[in-house]
């Protein structure tokens, strides 16, 4: 009777110490609320280029991207671990649950004391390290100038842009996930970060997708080529954390009828999606935690060049201070303010300083579910081959975490 108990005793530890050893959690957020918009240009070149306009509406996903999600760990042992991430975004107002959106899907190991590798869709470099640096969080409303997205719920997915005037499509996406700024998510990227020894922190990235086809006729074959790195360094020193990061994207569409396109649209369009781009990205940033508050400090470069005709650029630089602070244990605060300025030759050779701030504020009902408010705004200026544009962006909502 003793071995008997002892057996499944034995047996129930086993068990236990099995389970123990993998876990799978789901995770999400859902973000809903009001937003609003306006957005105006000094003048309307052609009919295709609105003068102004202005949307209200119950929207989402302004403080965050509603998102599901699922990742999972497995202990090895020995320190070493199998880890994974699947993750779609979701849209609470639309009425059509069933497309899904991979934000992120990749499996990788981890050796504790050592570092990590990932295979699959992933954050860039940058990304990482803006979402470390960024006194709002990288929400999606206006008037943040380095992570620089389109006024959420602006003209009904479209917005003026602000160095040539021409209208584009909100978040353009191809095999990278877009910002003025940076890329934010690639596909087919091999992730590899280290712990951290003595503050210091490193990371890498490559993505390669290539196909090359034997040509057959004027309009198949050639190849179609995405690939490219990234680097990035971290330090943590008491209350000081540093990030220094850089990322070389290319897209090279060789198909015998393509040959001949440059740069077509300067900012927001083909230069991102990579029909012929070479697309070069830093990012440089810091904080520090005076207990009160939170400061910080952002630089970002990006500049897309056509691999066909180097003549044909364009390049936006941003710098951006903030600070971020709990005004009681429920209420918590930010503000942000920044310039920069975009350059370009080609296509009229546009060219506009622009600037941006955003103020927001949380109320925590608990610890998973907040109240927010959010306003920003954008400014570019008028010059000889752009369109002086101006944009107000404003969110009341509710976020939950699960």
């Amino acid at each position: 009777m003793k071995k008997s108990l002892f057996a499944v005793a034995a047996l129930s530890a086993i068990a236990g110490a099995a389970q123990a050893q993998s876990s799978v959690t789901v995770y999400g957020i859902v973000d809903a609320g009001y937003v609003g918009s306006n957005q105006k240009l000094a003048g309307a070149p052609s009919t295709t280029q609105p003068v102004g306009a202005s949307s209200s509406a119950f929207g989402q996903s302004a403080e965050s991207t509603s998102r599901l999600g699922f990742k999972g760990t497995e202990d090895l042992g020995g320190g070493l671990s199998a880890f994974f991430t699947a993750e779609t975004s979701l849209t609470p107002n639309d009425s059509n649950m069933s497309t899904l959106n991979n934000r992120q899907s990749f499996v990788g190991l981890k050796k504790n004391g050592v570092g990590q590798f990932a295979f699959g869709t992933q954050y860039t470099t940058i990304f990482n390290a803006a979402a470390l640096t960024d006194p709002g969080n990288l929400n999606n409303v206006a008037g943040n100038v380095v992570y620089a997205v389109s006024p959420v719920g602006g003209l009904n997915g479209k917005v003026a842009n602000p160095v040539t005037g021409a209208t584009g499509t909100v978040n353009s996406t191809s095999v990278t996930g877009q910002t003025d700024a940076f890329a934010t998510r690639a596909a087919n990227q091999l992730s590899v970060a280290s712990d951290t020894f003595a503050g210091f922190q490193v990371n890498a990235m490559y993505t390669l997708n290539n196909s090359n086809q034997t040509q057959t006729n004027s309009s198949t074959g050639g190849s179609t080529n995405y690939n490219g790195w990234g680097l990035g360094a971290n330090y943590t020193w008491n209350k000081l954390f540093l990030t220094a990061n850089y990322q070389a994207l290319k897209s090279t569409q060789t198909a015998y009828a393509s040959l001949s396109s440059p740069l077509p649209a300067i900012w927001g369009g083909a230069a991102y999606q990579g029909v012929q781009t070479q697309d070069n990205q830093s990012y440089i940033a810091g904080t520090y935690d005076f207990g009160i508050l939170k400061a910080y400090a952002q630089w970002v470069s990006r500049k897309a060049t056509d691999t066909q005709n180097s003549n044909y650029y364009a390049k936006r630089n941003a710098q951006q201070l903030g600070v971020r602070s709990y005004i009681t244990p429920t209420i918590e605060a930010w503000a942000s303010v920044g310039n920069g300025k975009v350059t370009a030759f080609g296509v009229s050779n546009p060219s506009a300083n622009f600037t941006g701030y955003q103020l927001g504020g949380n109320y925590y009902i608990s610890k998973r579910t907040n109240l927010y408010a959010i306003y920003g705004s954008n400014q570019t200026a008028a010059s000889t081959a752009s369109t002086a544009y101006s944009a107000n962006n404003y969110a009341l909502g509710v976020r939950h975490t699960f």
